[in-house]
């Protein structure tokens, strides 16, 4: 029999050590329980490592939700669960099960508590051409022309102040050099909520812009001039404007040495400043796998934490009174920590860099601790850490190909070291030889490859691409970044204040050639890019359960893994794509052709939310190419195009609207209803695009009989899968009301864009 296990943590582990084989007469349920509780005790260092997974499933189920909660109500299942686990003490599986559950139940309570401290006020409609002041917190170069302001507004025209948004996003399309953060500016520009999905299910720009506090986005066709008589700037808001500063002054020097591209992306890689680099080379470095290198992250964290270390290392070895006394080594940490946090000031202080800033400060930490470095327990710590601070950042495609990486390269490394230590690989001479030319030759190929595997799921399930040559572009591009671009970005930060930049940054240019070459050269491959169409979330979440399940553990059921990897993949071409797309106002309808591609009636202006839906579909085509509307049947009245049998007609005068009610199935009209259409089954108008968002329309092709019309059609609009949240819904005097805007452009890691 089974010892009864005690109270507390000492009794969970007592109670299984000592307890002997599975008893044949057990019922079949308590072997598999026995059979269960064994396997964790067995692997009880490792549960921690789950503890990060499981405050990620609360602040899912959080977001998950088809209507904000009040805050008593987020905060009750956290005391019920406190009070289910001082209830139920003693076995493995209850003591597990408890633990779960409370940490589900604190990441659920951390999302509405991150949620309410973040709220501000959100434009709540259009405004056309208003008088904005504020003060400048950041600005930004595009490389078209022009800027995009950053603004922590103090006054805007025809708005009360407790309607103001906290900050605004305004794209400038005349560029004022002399601008700098902490500036206090006036400008005239157009104003709108931040812009919602291009289609149902498509990414929130609103959510991400609720959480930076952006409250509206906009644009101006003039230069912003600075205020003279405005008043003082908050001190919060003084003390990174002095940091902003400084980071502009470190631009400039760095463009100056080094005009031209290589001068813009070396900017990018000192100060994080992207926007001065041409979307061409923006496209080759995302067609090659090589974009992680233009977005400070870990990549360069990492280098810059490294060298400094081992530099400081190498520095302090040459005094043998400080080596031989000292632990140099910790010394060298601090200083590692210390030079990491200065990069990321000047870097810019993205969200991705302070991810990476957190990451690193705790492998240094454990330096300080006299504990590996370099763990999987460490890298949950990070994640720990970054889900309390930001728990949003749960769905930041960043977050979640950095974290995927980083496990799945430590869980790789851990097998091998300890496949090495239980004599897997030979430790003779000739065994330590083969290891090094292994880790020597095959390191970039291996990391590469494990990182990019990792990563796969989540490039296809957020950016439907892949990269084919991601391995070869990497082997040659990261050397060169890692031995001479970023060493020498160090190099030129540490000579700037002498003035003695410009030769660090010529090395430097030298290896952004290379890496731009690179880039260039793998993109133009045939077959680079692949597109993929938008997997069911179902199945991505069974491909990032399975990597979970394979790298946290250690023991062979590990390998189970491997089973949920592969349902995911069996089901990702299983998601159903709709037959009918509408967006923006009614004036873009875009309905699936025999061939499954879709084709488009679009006006001017609907280039983006077409190219998104064509993401989504896997189709390489541009939008130009899409809107040719080979489907379509159009005159100077509307369009009418057949799917599966049904019939769709786009008004685009009420003189046509009686016609298109009387043979269509589907009227789509461009203009608000003025006149029921009895004889449609789905009649959508621009005030009902308008207020719910993009419509996604599913049709049955088999449903023929008369009966059966209105159930062969499936309609989903923007506003039901959103549910009714803050960022979907601003905040308005005595009630909710929800606003859509148009949607806007989307890069990995890059901010808000306005439309």
């Amino acid at each position: 029999m089974v010892q009864q296990a005690g109270s507390g943590a000492h009794g969970v582990g007592a109670g299984y050590a000592a307890a002997g084989p599975l008893s044949g007469v057990l019922p079949l349920r308590a072997q598999l329980r026995e059979l269960l509780s064994r396997q964790l005790e067995a692997e009880q260092d490792r549960w921690f490592l789950w503890l990060p997974v499981a405050l990620g499933l609360g602040i899912a189920c959080y977001f998950m939700l088809p209507a904000e909660p009040a805050f008593v109500l987020a905060l009750m299942p956290l005391f019920a669960a406190v009070a289910l686990r001082r209830a139920l003490q003693g076995r493995v599986l209850v003591h597990l099960s408890t633990m779960a559950l409370l940490a589900v139940t604190v990441g659920f309570a951390l999302a509405k508590v991150r949620t309410e401290m973040v709220r501000a006020p959100v434009l709540s409609q259009q405004l056309g051409q208003v008088q904005v002041e504020g003060f400048v917190e950041l600005v930004e170069p595009r490389a078209g022309k022009g800027q995009r302001l950053t603004l922590r507004p103090y006054r805007i025209e025809r708005l009360d102040a407790s309607a103001m948004p906290a900050r605004i996003r305004v794209r400038s399309m005349r560029e004022n050099a002399a601008l700098k953060p902490g500036d206090a500016v006036r400008l005239k520009a157009s104003l709108s909520p931040p812009p919602t999905p291009a289609l149902p299910g498509d990414f929130d720009f609103a959510r991400a812009a609720w959480f930076a506090r952006v409250g509206a986005v906009g644009s101006s066709l003039a230069a912003a001039e600075v205020v003279a008589d405005a008043p003082e700037a908050p001190h919060s808001l003084r003390f990174f404007a002095a940091i902003e500063r400084v980071r502009q002054a470190i631009g400039k020097r760095v463009t100056e040495a080094l005009p031209g591209e290589a001068g813009a992306i070396a900017n990018a890689l000192v100060t994080g400043e992207r926007g001065g680099i041409s979307e061409a080379t923006n496209q080759a470095f995302r067609d090659s796998g090589l974009y992680h290198i233009l977005s400070i992250s870990g990549l360069h964290m990492t280098i810059i934490a490294g060298a400094t270390f081992l530099f400081l290392r190498t520095l302090l070895a040459a005094f043998p009174a400080i080596v031989l006394r000292y632990q140099t080594r910790k010394w060298a940490a601090v200083g590692a920590m210390a030079a990491t946090l200065c990069y990321l000031l000047i870097s810019g202080s993205a969200f991705a860099t302070v991810r990476s800033y957190v990451m690193i400060s705790i492998m240094f930490l454990a330096v300080l601790l006299d504990r590996p470095a370099i763990a999987l327990r460490n890298v949950a710590l990070a994640a720990l850490a970054i889900l309390v601070c930001w728990p949003e950042s749960l769905f930041d495609a960043g977050f979640q190909m950095s974290f995927a990486a980083v496990v799945a390269l430590v869980s790789a490394y851990e097998w091998l070291r300890a496949r090495r230590a239980e004599g897997g690989v030979r430790s003779g001479l000739l065994g330590r030889g083969v290891m090094a030319a292994f880790l020597f030759l095959g390191g970039i190929v291996l990391t590469t490859l494990i990182a990019s595997l990792a990563v796969a799921p989540f490039g296809i399930y957020h950016f439907h691409t892949t990269q084919s040559y991601a391995v070869l572009a990497n082997l040659i591009a990261i050397p060169i970044c890692n031995f001479l671009v970023m060493p020498a970005a160090l190099g030129a930060l540490l000579l700037m204040p002498l003035g003695l930049e410009a030769g660090p940054l010529w090395l430097m240019g030298l290896g952004i050639d290379g890496m731009v070459w690179c880039a260039k050269g793998v993109a133009s491959l045939p077959g680079a890019v692949g597109r993929v169409a938008a997997i069911p979330t179902a199945a991505f979440v069974l491909m990032v359960v399975g990597g979970l399940w394979l790298t946290l553990w250690r023991a062979r059921w590990r390998h189970l893994g491997f089973v949920a990897i592969a349902a995911g993949i069996g089901l990702a071409p299983m998601r159903d794509r709709p037959d009918v797309l509408i967006g923006r106002g009614a004036e873009l309808v875009a309905v699936r052709g025999k061939d499954g591609l879709l084709s488009a009636s679009a006006s001017r202006g609907s280039t983006f939310e077409l190219a998104r839906w064509l993401e989504h579909d896997g189709d390489g085509r541009g939008a130009v190419a899409a809107a040719r509307r080979e489907a379509w049947r159009c005159d100077e009245m509307g369009c009418t195009a057949r799917v599966k049998g049904w019939t769709i007609a786009v008004a685009k005068s009420h003189a046509a609207l009686r016609d298109d009610c009387a043979s269509a199935d589907i009227v789509i009209e461009r203009f608000a209803q003025v006149s029921p259409c009895p004889d449609a089954v789905l009649v959508v108008d621009r005030g009902r695009v308008a207020a719910e968002g993009a419509h996604a329309v599913w049709i049955d092709g088999a449903a023929k009989a008369e009966g059966a019309r209105r159930a062969a059609f499936r309609m989903e609009t923007v506003a039901q899968a959103r549910g009714l949240r803050p960022w979907s819904a601003p905040a308005m005097p005595g009630r909710m009301a929800q606003d859509m805007s148009m949607p806007a452009a989307i890069r990995d890691e890059v901010p808000i864009e306005e439309p």
